[in-house]
């Protein structure tokens, strides 16, 4: 038999991975890449510099360990729902495998390229992988969707009996000769307009095991107590992993559980754990709801009265609120492509909160600047810190971003290391550098405020409660 193995972005890895192991059992493997213009074209590629770096660099691992094996990574330019069935019919495939997309735009394609497909008669085969259950297998007593978190992930965790992870195959047979008359080379960021970035986390399967071992070696027994520390290394650093598939969420999944049993981190590797669940369930919500990237999960929240205010938005995307670590975040999703996720959750309230912006904005800016940018994440993220999401943080709950630096920056690192006019601030003042002296403050030449925090905070709760017809309780 003759398989494509269609790879898509998710899925840059040659262990654990479904469709190849399959295909590489039934007989020739054909591994193809297309280079949608949806994607590749140079002015959709500067949209999403960071992914795009790390996707590129993905890539050029996915080749290298493919050749290894023996085998070879066929890339192909065109748009995938024409280049696919032309490409089947011309090489003689007998079936094409790929992972399952759960985004909407990701599942029209697949149903017109499996529609195509059909018509040559060649078979279409969606795998799992992006999650550790099925889409849509999880369901509440009603067999619904659950639209609680908690009771979500306890069903998740009665369903869970994952399969150990597949070993990468130990060889692939060579592509047939007739195969590679339309291969190109992978593009070079240079190619598509982009400069690399020397700041972003290496691409790669090998460079993602690599902080997978680390992580679980060095940080895990820690985890439960710095995850939320800004000032402090204490998270895994894998969302970039599980984005791009340089990493299975399974084998994350059974190398955390397996490591904090053996090193007495149970309670760390349990909050871990808790987190990959939490992805899960933005997956499943955006499986079931793919309205929600362009609405409201709450429908009480349609109409919200955000506001036009192009002067706080300038501020926020360049970080010169005045608040340091709202300021700190802004800084370094354009510095390095990622924020840590109580900055992100500090830094989209003050949005959302203190200057009434629809969090649509700030989702997408997220969207273009994180290397780890992942449609159902960002979005039930942004949500949840808007209050209009599933589960979602209470609307009438605020954060002070004051509070949030003094509790979990308690001595300004994080502040000083992105926002450099801060460095010299004493810590009585880092995080509220507009109460320091006179003569200091002008020494730093630091912004000043653009919004009081009590004043924002009372802006907001009397437009909600306006809205929503809802007292503060």
């Amino acid at each position: 038999m003759r398989s494509i193995v269609w790879f898509r972005g998710k899925d840059l890895r040659v262990a654990d991975h479904g469709p190849l192991s399959e295909a590489a059992a039934a007989g020739e493997v054909i591994p193809l890449f297309v280079l949608d213009p949806y994607f590749f074209a140079p002015d959709r590629a500067r949209e999403l510099p960071h992914r795009m770096q790390f996707l590129l660099a993905s890539l050029a691992s996915l080749a290298a360990n493919l050749a290894h094996l023996g085998s070879e990574l066929i890339l192909v330019e065109g748009r995938s729902v024409a280049v696919l069935p032309r490409l089947a019919d011309k090489w003689k495939a007998d079936q094409v495998l790929a992972h399952r997309w759960v985004e909407p735009f990701g599942r029209e394609r697949d149903r017109r390229v499996g529609e195509a497909l059909a018509r040559e008669g060649v078979a279409f085969r969606l795998f799992e992988g992006e999650t550790l259950l099925p889409l849509g297998s999880v369901r509440n007593g009603q067999g619904g969707m659950f639209r609680i978190f908690t009771p979500f992930a306890r069903a998740c965790g009665a369903k869970l009996d994952l399969e150990p992870a597949l070993p990468a195959p130990r060889s692939l047979p060579p592509v047939p000769a007739d195969i590679r008359a339309e291969a190109v080379p992978i593009p070079s960021m240079q190619a598509l307009g982009l400069a690399p970035n020397p700041r972003l986390q290496e691409g790669g399967e090998r460079a993602a095991r690599q902080r997978l071992k680390a992580f679980v070696e060095e940080r895990l027994t820690d985890y439960g107590a710095a995850r939320d520390r800004m000032d402090r290394p204490g998270t895994s650093r894998l969302s970039a992993d599980l984005k791009f598939g340089t990493l299975s969420v399974r084998a994350v999944w059974q190398a955390v559980a397996a490591a904090g049993a053996a090193a007495g981190a149970g309670e760390s590797a349990r909050r871990y754990l808790n987190e990959l669940l939490w992805r899960e369930f933005s997956h499943h919500l955006l499986w079931e709801w793919p309205e929600v990237l362009e609405r409201p999960f709450r429908p009480e929240f349609a109409g919200f009265p955000w506001r036009e205010d192009e002067a706080g938005w300038a501020a926020w995307t360049q970080g010169c609120t005045g608040y340091p670590v709202v300021d700190a975040a802004a800084r370094q999703l354009r510095a390095e492509g990622f924020v840590h996720n109580r900055a992100r959750m500090v830094a989209a309230s003050f949005l959302a909160k203190h200057l009434l912006i629809d969090y649509r904005q700030g989702e997408a800016h997220y969207l273009r600047w994180l290397t780890d940018g992942d449609w159902a994440a960002n979005n039930l993220g942004w949500q949840w810190s808007a209050g209009c999401g599933c589960d979602a943080q209470p609307w009438f709950r605020i954060f002070n971003p004051v509070t949030q630096g003094r509790t979990f920056d308690p001595r300004g690192d994080y502040v000083r290391r992105w926002v450099p006019e801060l460095a010299d601030c004493p810590e009585a003042f880092i995080h509220e550098p507009w109460r320091a002296p006179r003569d200091l403050r002008r020494r730093l030449d630091y912004p000043e405020l653009i919004v009081d925090h009590a004043a924002a905070r009372e802006r907001f709760l009397a437009v909600a409660k306006d809205h929503l017809g809802r007292p503060t309780p």
